[in-house]
């Protein structure tokens, strides 16, 4: 009970910082949807972390079209991973989270590519909401700054984590042998 009061509270708080958002800022630049795609990082990183489910859905497992990664490298993946590194965003992320050995800390990264993955579809959806009223509303081109962002921010880490975890898997596989 107390799970399901934390995470509807998480919910309303959401909506309220992004009506906030909506009334204070104007909907059709970049300011916007900068702080509209990490405001929402910010309240489903509380809800993923909140929620804790295990996340043994057949969404993700990895198709069989997808295992190689084939078609993930077509989009570009290689190129969005160096982008990462470029940034330095990888650099960071191991130093929050450094890479430990072991059967135990693939499988907790396996995980964390399920909760990540989610995170980032809720914001996807959320943000492509508002691309659409955004080019509606004010026309296709003040709706731009939205779509990039969400194509880098969203789109392409669940790429990323869709890419890396049929790789994650068969290290599982090779350890516990």
């Amino acid at each position: 009970m107390k799970k399901a009061i934390t995470l509807l509270l998480i919910i309303i708080f959401t909506a309220g910082a992004v009506y906030a958002l909506v009334y204070f800022m104007k909907m059709d630049g970049f300011a916007f949807a900068w702080a509209l795609n990490f405001l929402l990082m910010f309240c489903v990183l509380a809800f993923t972390e909140t929620l804790k489910s295990p996340l043994a859905s057949a969404y993700y497992t990895a198709k069989p079209w997808e295992r190689r990664g084939k078609i993930y490298e077509a989009a570009g993946i290689n190129l969005y991973r160096k982008l990462l590194v470029w940034t330095g965003w990888e650099k960071l992320n191991k130093k929050n989270a450094p890479v430990v050995k072991g059967t135990g800390a693939l499988a907790h990264l396996h995980y964390q590519t399920k909760k990540s993955e989610l995170g980032h579809l809720i914001i996807l959806v959320i943000v492509l909401g508002f691309t659409v009223y955004v080019a509606m509303e004010y026309g296709v081109l003040k709706s731009v700054p939205l779509m990039i962002l969400n194509i880098l921010l969203n789109l392409y880490p669940v790429f990323l984590q869709r890419y890396n975890r049929p790789r994650i898997e068969r290290a599982i596989r090779l350890s516990q042998r």
